[in-house]
């Protein structure tokens, strides 16, 4: 009877029963859908069981020299003439700088990746060692071979010769498929412990923190600390996705924010150490920077993204393609370049001796060339020059310009000697720059160099005005000027008043 009665309220209720119904049914399926997305494991203790045999502690040490007498390790002690303390002081001084070699020992990480004895760890762990030990999990120490090592990408390759012992080893994932709030683990050696798992999940992908020309960091909140470098963080199928590298902490602690090497930067170049010794990577030769909002509205493109090229290097590929100063570098083997300090990391991963399509942004409109890609390493950057022969400066007298908020000069043998200016530098000088002005906010000081104005060469303030007023019949309401500041070529975007 009481199940009736039950039956028949909702019935009678109607569509208001509805209310009742729909919240409940909505909970549940926010929380099973918060859970599905969420994908926690129950425990990491199954992976890590699998995963700590293959990761290793590294050992290194290294001879560190004591100075000479004036320069030694330790406290120094200066007295002044017939001081009774400065005999004593003095002998204990030589008898510092008399001190033999000591030995330092640090520590880090590192993963098999063949079971032969191959070991990938940091660059910064191995660096500058006279001796590096591998010891595995259960114990077992093995002295181990450099076999190849790059700074660039702070890389290591290690190699043992484990004899008896079968090793665990354990495979690079595609860190590219990876996404921000996958669960990750990471093993290492942090602070001398041994073997320790910390968890977490990829916080943020592609992170520049200036520590090279191919930055593209995993961040995590893996919990890592000094002797985690060089160790593996691995994903929920016990796959590599990065190497261990960084930290970001002021105490020197971790805070939750570690930086990690991407797998597939990794592979290639772990790849190229173990086939050759040493990277091969692919070499354009251009100097590049970002194409700013401002710049782009200069050029004419509908939004910033590429790379400009500042400088093309003679005797390079670029050049020989055609590649020119000012254009702006859009793509790149049919992929787009998306920004600048994207292109260095994909034509460094670019076969050395390919031919390769790059697409540019010049004049207004796109333009298609094909590039033979060189070798970066067996590039000697020191012999290469970006500067090209320029007009004559003529005689013309200094003048303000003031669309810019600049006052020039042609190169006179007075400015050359007062701003120690080369002698086969072509341009106008920059004498002066008005406060307040956009070339101040960008600044532009006495002695630089402008070189070119809207993508044309200069050699008198004359032609600087005629340039900006072609601008302003465009409707640019920027102009772009090519700057020497002390040998350094840079593309400047000033407002035009």
């Amino acid at each position: 009877m009481n199940r009736l009665m039950h039956s028949c309220r909702l019935r009678d209720a109607g569509p208001a029963r509805w209310l009742l119904i729909i919240p409940i049914f909505a909970l549940f399926v926010f929380q099973a859908g918060s859970a599905d997305a969420r994908g926690a494991p129950d425990s990491f203790a199954d992976l890590a069981e699998r995963l700590l045999p293959a990761v290793v502690n590294i050992s290194t040490t290294q001879k560190v020299q004591r100075h000479a007498e004036g320069g030694q390790e330790g406290p120094q002690f200066q007295f002044p003439e017939g001081s009774p303390f400065r005999d004593f002081f003095d002998r204990f001084n030589r008898r510092q700088g008399d001190q033999p070699a000591r030995r330092v020992t640090s520590l880090g990480s590192g993963f098999i990746i063949d079971k032969s004895g191959y070991v990938v760890t940091n660059n910064h762990v191995i660096d500058g060692a006279d001796k590096v030990t591998v010891i595995l999990h259960n114990g077992e120490k093995f002295d181990a071979e450099i076999v190849g090592k790059d700074k660039k990408t702070d890389l290591a390759l290690l190699k043992v010769d484990p004899g008896e012992e079968k090793l665990t080893a354990v495979e690079f994932g595609a860190s590219d498929k990876a996404r921000v709030g996958d669960w990750v683990i990471a093993i290492g050696n942090p602070l001398g412990l041994g073997g320790t798992v910390t968890a977490g999940i990829i916080s943020a992908r592609g992170r520049d923190i200036r520590s090279g020309p191919y930055d593209d960091y995993i961040q995590t909140d893996a919990p890592i600390n000094r002797g985690n470098s060089g160790g593996p963080l691995f994903d929920m199928k016990g796959a590599v996705m990065g190497i261990n590298t960084a930290i970001l902490s002021p105490s020197g602690g971790s805070i939750g924010i570690g930086f990690s090497v991407p797998a597939n930067l990794a592979k290639n170049v772990i790849g190229q150490l173990r086939e050759f010794g040493t990277t091969r990577r692919g070499w354009l030769g251009v100097q590049i920077q970002t194409v700013s909002p401002e710049i782009a509205e200069s050029l004419g493109l509908e939004s910033p993204r590429g790379a400009l090229v500042a400088g093309v290097l003679k005797n390079s590929p670029a050049e020989a393609a055609g590649l020119k100063q000012g254009d702006v570098i859009v793509g790149f083997d049919e992929r787009e370049v998306p920004e600048s300090r994207k292109l260095p990391r994909m034509v460094a991963e670019t076969n050395v001796g390919k031919d390769v399509g790059v697409k540019v942004w010049r004049d207004g409109k796109e333009v298609r060339l094909t590039v033979r890609l060189g070798e970066l390493e067996k590039v000697d950057q020191a012999s290469l020059t970006t500067r090209g022969s320029r007009k004559d400066s003529g005689d013309e007298a200094s003048r303000e310009i003031d669309a810019l908020g600049l006052a020039l000069s042609p190169i006179t043998p007075e400015l050359t000697a007062k701003y120690k200016i080369e002698e086969d530098m072509k341009g106008v000088v920059v004498t002066d720059v008005k406060k307040g002005s956009d070339a101040e906010e960008r600044r532009l000081r006495p002695g630089d160099i402008v070189v070119e104005v809207g993508q044309e060469p200069v050699a008198t303030p004359a032609e600087v005005a005629a340039q900006v007023e072609k601008a302003r019949e465009k409707g640019r309401k920027v102009v772009l000027l090519l700057v020497d500041k002390d040998g350094d070529m840079r593309f400047i975007p000033i407002k035009i008043k």
